[in-house]
């Protein structure tokens, strides 16, 4: 079951990391529609268009990555004082009442407004250039199927959880720099905590008895 859940973990990672790129794609897109409005005063027809289809690609794409590493928002105030087997049981119950209809609802929609997207080559009614947005729309029904997929492997961490008494270990990322200067701290806390132990019981650090003199 681990390798199962570490598994669809990855898929998540890779495909939250490659679309991750898109925000170098937005910044550039917006970087030169600044540059030519306000030197040539020509604005681009595109740069709109380019910068909500990369942040919603980027959005849709990056849930799951985001469900794999615990990243969304929890109002976890009374969750936080359960046990590990209490707040397993909650999550897998909530997973099947509002998790699974919800992303199966967000496939099957998406699946229709994508197919009927793609049968007139639909564009953008808000673009003077005519942005094509169909292959956007497909984006829905992708990112739906991974995060089924990622909640699938949230599940399994609950039954191992409820098992075991001990959430699964997630796999290693980027930390916040709340985090790595919290743990250094700490680090350096233990460290001279350690030496001041050394120093006191370290015979050599200070001669006893006359076998010193």
């Amino acid at each position: 079951m681990l390798d199962i859940i570490l598994f669809i973990d990855k898929i998540s990672n890779w495909f939250g990391k490659a679309f991750a790129w898109l925000i170098m794609v937005m910044t550039l897109g917006v970087s030169f529609e600044v540059f030519m409005r306000y030197v040539f005063a020509n604005p681009t027809s595109w740069a709109f268009d380019v910068t909500y289809i990369m942040y919603g690609a980027l959005f849709m794409m990056g849930g799951a990555y985001a469900l794999s590493r615990d990243g969304h928002v929890r109002a976890d105030f009374l969750y936080r004082l359960w046990k590990p087997r209490t707040q397993a049981t909650l999550e897998l119950v909530l997973y099947f009442l509002f998790f699974l209809p919800g992303v199966l609802a967000l496939i099957f929609a998406g699946w229709k407004y994508a197919e009927r997207s793609w049968r007139y080559l639909e564009v953008s009614n808000f673009s003077p250039a005519n942005i094509p947005i169909y292959q956007f729309k497909s984006i829905i029904v992708a990112a739906g199927i991974i995060l089924l997929f990622q909640g699938v492997a949230q599940m399994l961490r609950c039954i191992v959880c409820i098992r075991t008494g001990v959430w699964p270990q997630h796999l290693e990322d980027v930390e916040e720099l709340e985090q790595v200067l919290i743990r250094e701290h700490e680090r350096e806390r233990l460290r001279h905590g350690s030496a001041e132990a050394v120093d006191v019981v370290d015979p050599s650090a200070k001669p006893m008895g006359n076998g010193g003199q």
